[in-house]
């Protein structure tokens, strides 16, 4: 089989790409290499797939359908993963546009040209921000419809677009609902990587609220075998990706000074009106239907990720955090 990826530079959509490889999966990953946060990070990713066989790159962006349209008429694909999107709950406050134009509009770019070229599988990358106000643990069968970020409003629209491409086309959807993934090369604009930054580099943590907020971290490469998993899914399927055990993150924060050897400095702030205070997977549906759980304990995967900054430390020090 060969799948595209979109966002295959970016911190999930790189995983899945390896894990695909790895299975004996052909891969052509798509990312336009944006600059939300530093590139060198995406570099980094890029260059981990470049040699890799069955491996090919496009730098293209997912809104141009145009350049989406040439892509599809010269690579035939069995499957779309599409992880590309505008991410972040507070930057979506400050441009809720460019939001819209690429997690609804690029998706609805990808839906069109796989019901033209007849693919019939779709895995859509959605969020647990999608369940704010919910009773916990989240079950994907709760309403979300009272949105707090315009980020979080894009992904709900993704996710009712590819129902509608579902039920009319007959094209397979897993949506799958992510839980604050962290690991190895992760992204600088969330609390896991700067956190650590900070801790190594000897500056204060910013912290928003008091740590007491909960969440279900999840580590990037249980999300990627569980994303790799989900093309099997008949149908159309909303689908929970996490941990299942959430922590504080004074408790995260708590590790990353064991591992680093190393004492943090806190600066408190407000807590964020568009942030999640608790988050907690569900995933009986996981394991039901994908035979998937995670393997990775908060432990192992922080000591694993601030391993990866020592090794790396030479040209992270510099990066845009």
């Amino acid at each position: 089989m060969k799948v595209l990826v979109t966002g295959s530079a970016g911190f999930i959509g790189w995983k899945v790409c390896e894990v695909l490889l790895d299975t004996g999966y052909e891969v052509v990953g798509v990312d336009n290499l944006n600059d939300y946060y530093d590139p060198s990070v995406k570099l980094w990713r890029l260059r981990q797939l470049e040699n890799r066989e069955g491996f090919k790159f496009y730098e293209l962006d997912i809104e141009d359908y145009k350049a989406l349209e040439r892509l599809f008429s010269c690579e035939r694909f069995d499957a779309v993963i599409n992880e590309a999107a505008r991410a972040g709950v507070r930057y979506s406050m400050e441009n809720p546009h460019v939001y819209i134009s690429t997690n609804v509009a690029g998706t609805l770019n990808l839906l069109e040209l796989m019901k033209k070229q007849g693919i019939k599988k779709f895995v859509l990358a959605s969020t647990s921000s999608l369940y704010a106000g919910q009773p916990m643990p989240f079950k994907e069968e709760l309403p979300v419809n009272t949105p707090i970020s315009p980020y979080a409003a894009s992904k709900k629209a993704a996710e009712v677009l590819s129902y509608t491409y579902h039920y009319l086309y007959g094209i397979d959807v897993a949506v799958l609902r992510y839980f604050t993934v962290y690991g190895p090369a992760g992204r600088p604009d969330m609390s896991p990587f700067r956190f650590i930054y900070w801790v190594m580099k000897g500056e204060p943590i910013q912290l928003y609220g008091d740590g007491s907020q909960v969440r279900d971290f999840t580590y990037v490469d249980d999300i990627a075998n569980g994303t790799v998993k989900a093309l099997s899914v008949k149908g159309y399927e909303i689908i929970n990706l996490g941990n299942n055990t959430p922590h504080k993150l004074t408790y995260m924060i708590e590790l990353i000074e064991r591992f680093t050897g190393r004492k943090a400095k806190i600066n408190f702030g407000e807590f964020h009106k568009a942030d999640m205070k608790e988050t907690w997977a569900d995933i009986t549906k996981a394991k039901n239907i994908l035979g998937w759980e995670p393997k990775t304990s908060l432990e192992e995967g922080i000591e694993r990720t601030v391993r990866w900054f020592e090794d790396n430390w030479d040209w992270i020090e510099s990066i845009r955090v």
